[in-house]
């Protein structure tokens, strides 16, 4: 490595990780832990344990009670999926080499947890994308809903969705191995990691998203209008569907909200970070960098917090009941 790259490297440094020292411009894991680096390590793995414990909840509950064999709930499902995988893969990754070491030496383990990070990550917004589609058909076409969106075009979103993801982690290892090699092409693949990376799967998804939910937020008002001015038994009927279908979106929304507001900072700060001549403090870069994580582990929560029929089945499998006797077909309350 050229000692200019790797004063630049060292001049970007303002702050160190808790549990890293300085050594030869690297960080390395220090011998001698302190306090702060233990109730660290300590927070971070009760964070995996409860995003592993509650996506685990969600995956059950899902395949086990037909009443939530929904496609809605498929697409739930497979982001449940991804989001335990970060548990899983992620979290002990990006505790054994934390952001702060990989940002200045980036070995075959710091790219391998970034693809997992970023592969997973694409998982998540595309399902959100695809759930977004969902709520759209059921709440501005709900005579088509059934027909349009089946299970068949739900298992085509799903595994369009992982296997756009994967060749996304895929290509983020092959540009990171050229980092180390490249000369004329470097330019080439921080533009793909930091620029084009980011807008095709993060700030894109995210435009068509909040595109679908302004649509279905004034279609959903319309149709709130619409069922004031009627008094009839058959639209009753069909104002408790719609009610329905307008609750789930407004939850999935919430879910597309808490997405947002734990991964902007980091993406926006992974964006600019190149064009930018003021370095960023190492805790700031680690902090957002934990802050996406942390969001694998609160979807099941708020799940849990509008779906009384997830909290039924959350406390059905936390209870072992499901043990005691066959209640797929359960009515869940």
């Amino acid at each position: 490595m050229e000692p200019e790259v790797t004063l630049n490297r060292t001049n970007f440094v303002t702050a160190t990780h808790p549990c890293y020292e300085i050594d030869h411009f690297y960080f390395i894991l220090t011998k001698t832990p302190s306090i702060i680096c233990v109730l660290l390590y300590m927070f971070l793995m009760l964070l995996s344990v409860i995003t592993i414990c509650g996506n685990l909840l969600v995956i059950i509950s899902v395949s086990y009670f037909k009443q939530l064999h929904t496609p809605t709930n498929y697409l739930i499902l497979s982001l449940a999926v991804a989001d335990l995988l970060v548990g899983i893969i992620v979290f002990p990754f990006s505790m054994a080499f934390s952001l702060s070491s990989c940002l200045y030496h980036e070995g075959v383990f710091c790219k391998v947890r970034g693809s997992f990070d970023i592969s997973l990550s694409s998982a998540s917004i595309l399902n959100l994308c695809c759930i977004s589609i969902d709520r759209y058909y059921a709440v501005c076409r709900p005579l088509t809903y059934r027909t349009t969106i089946s299970c068949r075009v739900i298992v085509i979103m799903i595994l369009v969705s992982w296997g756009v993801s994967v060749l996304i982690g895929v290509s983020i290892i092959i540009a990171g191995l050229n980092n180390d090699k490249c000369e004329e092409r470097c330019l080439i693949d921080v533009l793909l990691e930091n620029t084009i990376g980011p807008l095709l799967t993060f700030y894109l998804p995210v435009i068509i998203m909040l595109c679908i939910y302004v649509k279905i937020f004034f279609v959903a008002q319309r149709q709130a209008r619409s069922i004031r001015n009627t008094t009839c038994q058959k639209t009753k009927s069909g104002a408790t569907v719609s009610k329905m279908e307008r609750k789930a979106t407004k939850t999935l929304a919430t879910v597309l909200g808490v997405f947002l507001l734990c991964l902007t900072p980091f993406f926006l700060c992974v964006t600019f970070l190149p064009f930018s001549y003021n370095s960023v403090p190492v805790p700031v870069m680690e902090t957002l960098n934990w802050l996406t994580l942390s969001n694998s582990m609160l979807n099941p929560f708020i799940y849990a917090f509008f779906y009384s029929w997830f909290r039924s089945a959350f406390t059905m499998i936390i209870s072992g009941k499901i043990f005691q006797g066959d209640f797929t077909n359960s009515k869940l309350s």
